[in-house]
């Protein structure tokens, strides 16, 4: 991480010099505030000087920031790949058969795309997904409708893939000690090595790969295993979860994997659960909750969510009541919880009074608010048996695990809103302790041959675990990976990998579903899949990936036609009836540690350290993915770095400001990280997200931000008490998009309590805000117009997660800046999320507003521009008219919702050959100088409008789907024709809750917003 002498600080709470004036003006605002006041940021709840200053212009920015032009070619290299050229003449398909996903004309049609059903892993688990295919050329992935865990919705992975796909920086050549060499030069060093091997059984041989849900992967591991039955297979992920199967082990005796049903639940209860955001299955789960909070259609009821947990996440931001607690308190928690459910510290559900259970009567943690809580929950869950559920994150030790089995249990839970399967990954064993047992074997060098397959162990183990070290002692180091990196550079062999979209494979989702992904393109740099190296390994006739899992699903499946399963399996992406059955596993008394006394626990001097993987880019993995490093992130609004997140409350006593860097020291490691001050986070704790740091990860991703899991121990994977934080002279700039094109002092969010919806459902209409045509400036284009398009966004169903702002990057060719522009607040996405608080800092109440072109029917951009640019269509679009633009920018500065976005320089690349096979072909590439905005994805308009015509009909409604609204998981996006009354966008614009942001204006957005609405427990107020 590089610090800078010349520091500019943003305007978002800074402290050291007046720290009591600044909170002692935040409260005092606090004190004399009346009824509902939203804030985006502690400076501006506080109404500082800096605040004043930096939102006195619309783009904030100073000179010293501007970029020199000497720093174009590093400017270039975060075009979201850098220089590096790959002379391909273009792209070819699979040579196997692969079967579209709908149904098309035999043959190619030029200009008319494909889609082909196949899918994508996140941490073991697939996602179904439908990918846009151009001539051969992925261009854009959605979710497979057919598909459990995508349900037709996608994350902002899924979307980041096509990037990753083109991404020059991927391995491109087979290196033996970084030499270039070749795929026969390797095969004859590996069955050497091999036939070494053969006298002592593989003694000296060990696999490591990642938590694999693959069938076919595991029978070829298992028949080499065979074949060298001394040699070992070891798993390892850094977010592997861990503790969650040792909780089942030790609720039920064996792993079984939580099935949750929340479209059943009433009241849900999160323990630090981030089950809506980073969690298996998170795009059902989204519209399972979602389901339980549409108040569509005159609805009335909705569920209640609780959140418990150390720092802000998407979950947690919008849950109806949320308790800000360090992550070792919340087992106390736990354990209180059940005492007051009726389950005695003395049975065997929750462990003997010894271990598994603290009296009421000891001093606790969570005394006082926490107590409050305690007794108002367990009176809900109590009100809602069988349709409440309690959730435990990842992040938390077995025990909590099993504490949340027994209650589900007790709450008669257990098969309604929570059910269970066998595990879905092949060995579920800890993670932590295979790679442990591996470097100790390495370290004691009885390791001849370690092939790794995947992950980045040198980067990501445990500090304390030394892989780097004993990686050394192997005789013959071979890895398979996308990229050239940390552990790469450690390998004698380094094996380009075929990314996921080029690669046929295997694997379940979170419920067990099986699919079969099938790739869009051949590899583009001859890469090779775990499926092929392990062939080589273990078989004299090594075989394509294609015919290793084509051979193992026919030696699986029982019916007269398999190639008529093969097909439709392929072609749906899902295989028909493979979800694990649900069992009824009996909770037993608990073995083993019986999570010791939270008192204990909390004695460890100094604060509490949290390790999370980042929002975006999560583990470390998609560090080389611009689009992902300049998307904001969900709660802070950072991009291009990581920081150190503590409660305001925390900076106060400790008399630090953002972006001041300090020294964090655990266990006796060091680093050094710039501080983000993060309302709602607990106090006395530290986060630090995982992912950062990076050494060798690419043009993009190197030498950003600091490496946490130099911190990160075995015995303190997911928190750890005992860090201590020391200020440093340092500074360090850290790019916030939080303020940018900041509304200010304006109505723009409104929402109310369920009671309050009950009793005036139209607590969010205001007359001002749709003014009759006689009242406006001009009449509306749209009066005698059979169609008229428009959008409704629900903030009651929007969870934040991102999905629409890289859903709508990925289909509109929108192009990255880097940190130093987004500094100058000239980010390009064409939506953003905006974040408005409520309440007191230390836990505020958060609600999401995605905002994308309003399309006004008076729009303010249109009469002010000189060269008409900027026009309306007669079907109410707002349109950009490219070549007319001449960059005044006077529809920028006439936008009051700030959703225009300028390319102040060349920010496409138009220079790395693979980016060009990345972008749509319907979608214009902006160049230098020209206005750019959100288009209701006109490109999917027309081609809807043409294919009606063809068919001489009108345009169904829910035919045209937007790229934000395809990405959404909560389906929060509702677009169509508002001047057809039955459709479902009318609809929408008919519920009581609708208003439009800025109507008062009297532009006549076409975009409206249904006003959140929380469903609070009267006892926590």
């Amino acid at each position: 991480m590089e610090t800078t002498e010349h520091f500019i600080p943003l305007p978002i709470l800074n402290l050291p010099e007046e720290t009591d004036g600044h909170f002692d003006a935040l409260y005092q605002k606090l004190a004399t505030t009346r009824g509902k006041e939203y804030w985006r940021s502690l400076d501006e709840l506080a109404d500082t000087p800096e605040f004043r200053k930096f939102v006195e212009s619309e783009f904030p920015s100073k000179h010293e920031l501007w970029m020199d032009p000497i720093s174009r070619r590093d400017f270039l290299k975060l075009m979201g790949a850098g220089i590096a050229m790959m002379f391909f003449s273009g792209c070819k398909k699979p040579l196997q058969m692969i079967f579209p996903y709908n149904e098309n004309p035999e043959g190619l049609v030029p200009g008319k795309p494909l889609y082909y059903a196949t899918a994508l892993s996140l941490g073991g688990y697939f996602q179904g997904a439908i990918v846009e295919s151009h001539e051969g050329r992925p261009t854009k992935v959605e979710g497979n409708p057919e598909h459990p865990d995508s349900l037709g919705a996608s994350d902002i992975f899924m979307q980041a893939a096509i990037l990753g796909l083109y991404d020059p920086d991927r391995s491109q050549t087979i290196t033996n000690q970084g030499i270039i060499s070749g795929w026969d030069n390797f095969l004859r060093a590996l069955r050497a090595a091999l036939l070494d091997q053969e006298a002592v059984q593989g003694a000296g041989v060990r696999i490591l790969t990642e938590m694999i849900t693959s069938p076919s992967l595991e029978k070829q591991i298992q028949n080499f295993l065979k074949r060298f039955p001394k040699a070992k297979w070891h798993q390892y992920e850094p977010t592997a979860r861990a503790s969650a199967m040792a909780g089942s082990r030790l609720a039920f005796g064996g792993v079984f994997e939580t099935q949750l049903h929340l479209e059943k639940a009433d009241v849900i209860l999160s323990l630090d659960a981030d089950f809506l955001g980073n969690w298996p299955g998170h795009l059902r789960h989204a519209r399972a909750f979602a389901q339980g909070r549409d108040l569509a259609e005159g609805r009335r009821q909705m569920n209640r969510l609780y959140v418990v947990e150390p720092g802000p996440t998407v979950t947690g931001a919008t849950a109806d009541h949320r308790l800000p607690m360090r992550a070792r308190d919340i087992e106390d928690f736990a354990r209180r919880l059940a005492i007051a459910l009726g389950i005695s510290h003395s049975s065997p559900l929750v462990g003997e009074d010894k271990g598994g259970g603290v009296p009421p009567s000891q001093p606790s943690p969570t005394r006082g608010e926490g107590e409050r809580w305690i007794a108002a929950i367990a009176k809900d869950l109590k009100a809602h048996r069988g349709r409440s559920v309690v959730i435990v994150g990842d992040e938390q030790p077995p025990v909590v695990h099993a504490l949340a089995h027994a209650i589900n249990a007790v709450l008669g839970n257990a098969g309604e809103t929570v059910t269970y399967s066998d595990s879905i990954f092949v060995s579920p064993k800890d993670p932590t302790t295979s790679l442990k047992e591996l470097v100790d074997d390495m370290d004691k060098k009885r390791v001849e041959l370690l092939v790794i397959l995947g992950g980045n162990p040198v980067y990501d183990a445990p500090a304390d675990v030394p892989f780097k070290k004993a990686l050394s002692q192997v005789k013959m180091r071979v890895r398979l990976g996308l990229y050239e990196d940390e552990t790469s550079n450690l390998s004698h062999w380094h094996i380009p990998q075929a990314h996921p979209l080029e690669s046929w494979d295997d694997g379940r989702a979170s419920d067990g579903t099986l699919t079969i992904a099938q790739p869009l393109i051949e590899p583009l740099y001859d890469g090779k899949t775990p499926q092929e190296l392990l062939s080589a390994l273990a078989e004299d006739s090594p075989r394509s990936t294609h015919d290793v899992i084509k051979d193992y699903w026919k030696s699986r499946t029982r019916t007269l036609s398999f190639e008529m399963f093969w097909k439709t399996t392929i072609h749906d992406g899902v295989m028909a009836g493979s979800a694990l059955k649900p069992l009824t596993p009996t909770l037993s008394p608990f073995k083993g540690e019986r999570g010791r006394p939270t008192e204990g626990r909390a004695a460890g001097e100094g604060l509490e350290i949290i390790f999370k993987p980042d929002p975006s880019i999560g583990d470390g993995r998609w560090s080389n993915n611009g689009w992902l490093q300049e998307l904001p992130k969900p709660l802070t609004k950072l991009t291009w770095d990581n920081a150190a997140l503590i409660a305001p409350v925390t900076a106060l006593k400790l008399g630090l400001a953002n972006e001041e860097v300090v020294e964090l020291t655990y266990q006796g490691r060091a680093i050094k990280a710039p501080v983000w001050i993060t309302p709602g986070h607990a106090e006395d704790s530290v986060t630090v997200y995982l992912g950062y740091g990076r050494t060798q990860a690419g043009q993009v991703g190197s030498g950003k931000g600091f490496n946490a899991y130099a911190l990160r121990t075995s015995d303190a994977m997911q928190f750890g008490s005992g860090l201590t934080v020391r200020r440093t002279t340092e500074r360090y700039r850290l790019a916030c998009t939080q303020l940018h094109h900041g509304l200010e002092g304006r109505d723009i969010v409104r929402g109310a309590t369920l009671d309050e919806y009950q009793r005036d459902p139209k607590f969010a209409y205001k007359e001002k805000d749709f003014p009759k045509l006689e009242e406006t400036l001009y009449n509306s284009p749209l009066m005698d117009q059979e169609v008229g398009w428009g959008m409704s966004i629900d903030m009651n169903l929007c969870t934040g997660c991102n999905a629409c702002i890289l859903g709508c990057q990925a289909e509109n060719n929108i192009p990255t800046v880097g940190k130093d522009q987004v500094l100058l607040g000239r980010e390009m996405q064409w939506i953003r999320v905006d974040n408005y608080f409520q309440g007191r800092p230390e836990n505020p109440e958060v609600t999401h507003q995605p905002v994308p072109c309003m399309h006004c029917e008076n729009a303010p951009c249109e009469p002010v521009c000189p060269v008409g640019a900027t026009v309306h269509s007669d079907e109410g679009l707002n349109e950009m008219v490219y070549n007319r633009c001449i960059g005044t920018r006077y529809c920028s500065n006439n936008c009051p919702y700030k959703v225009r976005r300028f390319n102040f320089f060349q920010y496409v690349d138009t220079k790395t050959e693979s980016l060009k096979f990345m972008r749509n072909p319907d979608v214009t590439v902006r160049e230098r100088g020209v206005m750019e905005k959100c288009t209701y994805c006109v490109q999917r308009i027309n081609v809807a409008k043409i294919a009606a015509e063809m068919e001489n009909r009108p345009v169904r409604d829910g035919e045209i789907v937007t790229a934000c609204q395809a990405a959404c998981p909560s389906r929060a996006i509702t677009f169509g024709n508002v001047k057809d009354p039955k459709s479902a966008v009318s609809r929408r614009k008919a519920e009581p809750r609708n208003y439009a942001m800025l109507g008062e204006l009297g532009v006549r957005p076409r975009t409206t917003y249904l006003a959140k609405v929380r469903n609070t427990n009267p006892e926590l107020g």
